[in-house]
């Protein structure tokens, strides 16, 4: 699992030059007003040897997709089917994989970067939206006239986007907030799809996310995610479920998959730096070094002086 951030976007599914790359990046990104821009589905993708399938990825940006055709989206430990219209609102808070079914697209899709949205003047926080929270459903149906209803709002943002308007990006932000508190009302597509391999999936990622905070090579370093809390927030799932999974999948606990690990990396540290116990205390995520120096003893029967000597 990779992170996405909009440049690598924009590479994915058109390569270095395929796009226009530096236009997009250059002439439509301003640190003033972060990046937006809107796209059309079936003229996008399916034309040429562009890229479809979205693999299972965290992508550092936000993307609101008016989807109509047959795909499957899969995040967590669910396999969502849009069988005809949908509406997809993706963050970077989950990792999911999209594959379209057939090459029956259509629609439109918008991409923007948090800097964009919290221009607004209302002071907003993107990530306090309800449609944005780790554990939100954020695949939601549409029937026909819901669809050309929101279709209409793509279709405003994209005339705006390219108008000579001042304003157009204050206009544009009302537009994607309607979208939103509009997905807000809407009813979830339930996940029904039985999926094999799901349990699999959140314990390789948990595993990923585990290991992407190793090694620590700087004293100033400190890992993110330290509990079974956080890592199930990140992965969009509950604690417990994740703990089932690692337990099933692993025989261990998810807070011992990651005490184990936490105390490798202690007792590398400990013998290949100079680091004082507390500079690597503080690597750790432990904020205080009695703390780490009860958790290194309980791990390996020796205090991490100890151990270093």
């Amino acid at each position: 699992m990779d992170n996405i951030d909009i440049k690598e976007f924009y590479k994915e599914i058109c390569g270095d030059t395929g796009c226009q790359l530096d236009y997009f990046l250059d002439n439509k990104t301003n640190t003033d007003f972060g990046h937006f821009n809107v796209f059309e589905i079936a003229k996008f993708y399916f034309s040429g040897n562009k890229k479809c399938e979205m693999s299972y990825n965290r992508r550092l940006y936000y993307k609101i997709s008016l989807i109509k055709g047959k795909n499957f989206v899969e995040y967590a430990d669910k396999t969502i089917l849009i069988e005809n219209q949908g509406i997809l609102f993706a963050s970077p808070k989950i990792p999911y994989r999209y594959t379209p079914q057939d090459e029956n697209q259509s629609g439109m899709f918008c991409v923007f970067t948090k800097e964009f949205l919290s221009k607004s003047k209302t002071g907003l926080n993107i990530d306090d939206l309800p449609i944005y929270q780790p554990n939100s459903d954020f695949i939601y149906q549409l029937n026909d006239e819901k669809y050309l209803e929101l279709e209409a709002l793509f279709r405003k943002m994209n005339s705006e986007l390219s108008s000579t308007y001042p304003y157009k990006y204050d206009l544009i932000r009302n537009y994607v907030m309607e979208l939103i508190h509009t997905g807000q009302k809407l009813k979830p597509i339930v996940s029904t799809t039985q999926v094999t391999n799901a349990a699999s999936r959140i314990s390789a990622l948990f595993i990923e996310l585990l290991e992407r905070q190793f090694p620590i090579e700087s004293d100033v370093q400190t890992i993110q995610l330290k509990t079974p809390i956080d890592f199930a927030k990140t992965l969009g799932i509950h604690t417990n479920h994740l703990n089932k999974v690692l337990k099933e999948t692993t025989s261990r606990s998810t807070t011992e998959i990651i005490n184990a690990r936490i105390a490798e990396e202690a007792k590398m540290l400990l013998k290949q730096t100079q680091w004082n116990v507390s500079e690597i205390a503080y690597a750790l995520g432990f904020d205080e070094v009695a703390h780490f120096s009860n958790f290194f003893k309980k791990h390996t029967t020796l205090s991490p002086l100890k151990y270093r000597n």
